[in-house]
């Protein structure tokens, strides 16, 4: 079977919601936005276009990572397997799409970000008198 993967940038227009599975697996889940932007010669600027709204859910440590770094209004880059998904409500079927992320990162041409590493290059910096970054997210202004 192929999949559809598809990378996203936008913006998160709801908080991120976290659960944990009765296994104890960690997920996460988030609404995004993501506008078109041209430019229209006429008129000599920039205008918005049509809107995508899709749902991204994320798992185990890239939800953890997720809850602790994103908040509404953030500008992201998401990475993932596009999927539409059918459900009924009072008898009435309804879709819904859904990015299922391998990847989430900010966007840096509207944001800076600080990481924070982790495995063998945090034990180096920290060797050389360097400590690990908190993770920063601001918005640019």
């Amino acid at each position: 079977m192929n999949e559809t993967t598809i990378t996203i940038m936008g913006n998160l227009i709801s908080g991120v919601r976290f659960r944990r599975s009765p296994e104890g697996v960690a997920a996460a889940s988030f609404r995004l936005s993501s506008t078109e932007r041209r430019y229209d010669r006429d008129r000599g600027h920039w205008v918005n276009g049509d809107r995508l709204f899709v749902t991204v859910r994320c798992w185990r440590t890239l939800a953890e990572h997720t809850i602790a770094v994103l908040e509404k209004g953030d500008p992201v880059i998401v990475h993932g397997r596009l999927q539409t998904r059918e459900y009924a409500v009072d008898g009435q079927r309804r879709h819904c799409t859904e990015l299922t992320a391998s990847a989430i990162g900010p966007d840096l041409t509207r944001c800076r970000a600080a990481p924070e590493r982790h495995g063998a290059r945090a034990s180096e910096q920290q060797a050389g008198g360097e400590t690990a970054a908190e993770p920063v997210l601001a918005v640019a202004t």
